[in-house]
C-alpha cells in the first residue's frame, strides 16, 4: 500500500473516530436513546465497533481514497465522492433495519444516513489533503 493511501486512510479514520465521538456522545442522549430506547446497550461494546472501524475504512480506502489520489483530485471533489460512499453504506444499514425492524423511526433512518454522508465527507476531505500533503 502506498504511503499516501496509508496517510490518506489513517487520517481519514481518525478524524471520523473524532467526530463521531462528538456525535453519539451528544445525539445519543437526545435522539438515539428517546427513539431507540431498549435497543441500546448501556456500554459500547467494543470489538464490534473496532471491527466496523477497520472494515468502513478498507472500503473507504478501496472506494474512494484511492482512486480520489490516484487521480489527483482535490479534497472537496474526495469529499464529495465520500459522502456518496457514506450515504450508500449507513443507508444500507438504515434502510435494512427500517424495512426488517418493527417500529424502527423514520426519523433515525433519515438523520443517521445524513451524518454517515456528513462524516464520511469530512473524513475523506481531510484524508486525502493529508494523503497529497505528507504521503
Amino acid at each position: 500500500m502506498p504511503k499516501p493511501l496509508i496517510t490518506a486512510t489513517l487520517a481519514a479514520l481518525a478524524s471520523m473516530a473524532v467526530l463521531d465521538f462528538l456525535w453519539l456522545s451528544t445525539v445519543t442522549k437526545l435522539l438515539y436513546r428517546p427513539k431507540l430506547g431498549a435497543l441500546l446497550n448501556e456500554q459500547l461494546v467494543w470489538p464490534p465497533a473496532i471491527l466496523f472501524y477497520l472494515l468502513y475504512g478498507f472500503g473507504l480506502a478501496l472506494f474512494v481514497l484511492r482512486p480520489a489520489l490516484g487521480s489527483g483530485a482535490s479534497p472537496l471533489t474526495a469529499a464529495l465522492y465520500g459522502a456518496a460512499f457514506g450515504l450508500v453504506a449507513y443507508g444500507a444499514y438504515d434502510l435494512t433495519n427500517h424495512a426488517t425492524l418493527r417500529g424502527w423511526p423514520l426519523s433515525i433512518t433519515i438523520v443517521d444516513m445524513a451524518w454517515g454522508a456528513f462524516v464520511t465527507a469530512v473524513a475523506t476531505g481531510i484524508g486525502v489533503w493529508a494523503g497529497q500533503k505528507w504521503g
